[in-house]
């Protein structure tokens, strides 16, 4: 039973997904121990840092849960909370010197998964891909 074409949001999904794995497996291989929650969670960490509250509401989790996942990233030594400078009731989570390694083996395995899928596509299709989706991206993206 044929279901018909593919919504564009499902094929985006399958690729975030495709990324997603990737990304988790190379940091797991590089003996980071993360879930997919804990880094979509860290790959929102500003460089200066991100209030917890901030955080959660990108990631579109609780504050609990939000906290949680900070909380299994320290004890992995991937971030830290720290004082903020602009309001010193708050705390700021940042990455450690480890976690910058490790979103910097993110960055080149997302960066070299994205050049595979350049080479699927060819230079035009791939130019056009990113175009769309930086375009949408003015429509849905209210962190941007």
């Amino acid at each position: 039973m044929s279901r018909g074409p593919i919504d564009v949001a499902t094929l985006m999904l399958i690729a975030y997904r495709a990324m997603d794995e990737r990304v988790i497996s190379a940091m797991r291989d590089a003996g980071y121990d993360i879930t997919v929650a804990q880094a979509r969670l860290a790959q929102r960490i500003a460089e200066d840092g991100s209030r917890l509250v901030d955080l959660a509401e990108q990631a579109q989790v609780t504050k609990q849960t939000a906290s949680v996942l900070v909380a299994a990233l320290e004890r992995e030594g991937l971030v830290e909370r720290v004082p903020d400078p602009v309001d010193g009731r708050a705390r700021l989570i940042r990455f450690t010197t480890a976690g910058q390694d490790a979103a910097d083996r993110a960055r080149e395995v997302v960066m070299g998964v994205e050049q595979e899928w350049n080479d699927h596509l060819g230079p035009p299709l791939a130019s056009a891909l990113r175009e769309a989706l930086t375009s949408l991206r003015e429509l849905v993206d209210p962190y941007r």
